[in-house]
């Protein structure tokens, strides 16, 4: 888990909603990334902490499109999910759903459908082949990505990785690329020199895994400019 030169966020969050307080964490987020020297790393163990990097790196004047590595679409709306996670509104939420509960009061600026990459993304519900079938956003394998023009934010869920290399998922896919593909892939998207952070979503149960400290360390290294480790709380 994080080490040296990480910072954890753990901010006092308020009473009320689960979307007030997960504002207040995000603002934090936001606030230690914009303050970063360097191109932030942050870690975390949900992928809607990425809206708190994405929020940061706008403050620091950069609007980036997002390639965003996952088995799961996140591009649910309150509407659209059976479930009500969350979690699987991410990439929705940075594309400008539901503002009034998110991206409003966090003082994001949307981005643009068409200059989102959504990696993988084998597991998808009805609700996200629709939306998908018509939205702008380019969805694409790991070994056919293109990239939009300027900078980008590089979001990489690890369950975007096969979940017979991953032991512990939260949410396990079987049948996706393997851990050597997926690092090929990020390491060819961080090669062109327009990442300006790394977001790394680790959902899994607690435990000590091997496998999991060796993919973490991969990762981290990576991109070893600037820090943050994020603490998700709702």
């Amino acid at each position: 888990m994080p080490g040296p030169g990480y910072r954890t966020v753990v901010p006092e969050l308020p009473d009320g909603t689960v979307w007030e307080r997960l504002v207040a964490l995000y603002r934090e987020v936001a606030a230690t990334v914009a303050a970063v020297e360097g191109t932030p790393v942050v870690l975390s163990g949900d992928c809607t902490v990425a809206l708190g990097t994405l929020a940061g790196v706008q403050r620091r004047g950069i609007d980036p499109a997002v390639v965003w590595f996952d088995a799961h679409g996140d591009v649910h709306t309150l509407e659209s999910s059976t479930s009500g996670y969350i979690g699987g509104m991410s990439l929705r939420l940075a594309l400008g759903v539901h503002a009034d509960l998110m991206a409003e009061p966090l003082g994001l600026r949307p981005v643009a459908a068409e200059r989102t990459v959504l990696v993988d993304a084998r597991d998808l519900d009805p609700g996200e082949r629709e939306y998908l079938s018509t939205a702008p956003v380019r969805h694409c394998g790991v070994d056919t990505i293109t990239l939009p023009d300027g900078p980008v934010l590089l979001h990489i869920d690890v369950d975007v990785i096969t979940a017979e290399e991953v032991p512990g998922l939260l949410h396990p896919v079987t049948g996706g690329p393997t851990r050597d593909a997926v690092l090929d892939a990020v390491r060819r998207v961080i090669a062109t020199g327009r990442v300006v952070a790394l977001d790394i979503a680790c959902p899994w149960n607690p435990g000590e895994y091997p496998e999991r400290a060796d993919l973490l360390a991969t990762l981290t290294g990576l991109l070893d400019t600037g820090a943050v480790a994020a603490a998700h709380d709702r």
